[in-house]
């Protein structure tokens, strides 16, 4: 795979929680350089600085992050005032109580709302596939995600004790999704080869922060 090919299938992100102004500035100087399909910021960081990315850079953010377990009107709310701020794309976390109690149209019904209360963009609902464990829950997840209307299953957010995206979920949500919708492997993903392993199980989306030392490893 040729660097400006991968480049494009990154989301680059910064979500920790005490990222500055300055730190925006220098990460969004950042992906322009390395020529990303998108960056991944805190609703606080929204909007960003006019001119601060190109045309083509997709702005994505986070809704009930990271835990999931916010009232599905907040992450509705949150949602649409994400959007008014200029994201392009919103990574929902479900609902994790509701799914490690395999109560899947719960699950299904709190994506419905942001999907409903953010039509227009693109919306990646974060299953956290190591959460889930079991090919089954994730299989479930992922349907509830497509039920729901959303375009991306995405595997993590990073922040989860379980851990991050691995091969074998990956591989489940590809199968699962069977191309209708796209697939997000996130958390943990550090070097080049990790990367391209991801892209051979299916991800068509990589969220990464360290999106230089993977591209530098082509």
């Amino acid at each position: 795979m040729e660097r400006a090919e991968l480049a494009r299938m990154i989301d680059h992100t910064l979500l920790a929680p005490e990222t500055t102004p300055g730190q925006i500035a220098m990460f969004c100087a950042e992906a322009t350089e390395l020529g990303v399909g998108a960056v991944c910021v805190s609703p606080n960081q929204l909007p960003l600085p006019a001119d601060s990315l190109p045309d083509g850079v997709a702005v994505a953010t986070v809704i009930g992050f990271p835990s999931g377990a916010h009232r599905s009107v907040a992450k509705a709310a949150e949602a649409r005032l994400a959007v008014l701020d200029g994201a392009d794309e919103l990574d929902m976390v479900i609902d994790l109580g509701a799914a490690a109690a395999e109560m899947w149209n719960a699950v299904e019904a709190d994506i419905a709302v942001v999907r409903a209360a953010a039509p227009d963009v693109v919306l990646k609902v974060i299953i956290e596939s190591a959460m889930l464990r079991v090919p089954e829950r994730i299989v479930a997840a992922c349907r509830a995600a497509e039920a729901a209307g959303a375009d991306f299953v995405k595997t993590s957010t990073g922040f989860h004790p379980s851990g991050g995206a691995s091969l074998e979920a990956v591989s489940v949500m590809a199968e699962t999704v069977g191309g209708r919708l796209g697939v997000k492997a996130s958390g943990g993903i550090r070097d080049a080869a990790t990367a391209l392993a991801m892209v051979d199980a299916g991800a068509t989306r990589l969220g990464c922060s360290a999106s230089r030392a993977i591209l530098d490893g082509l």
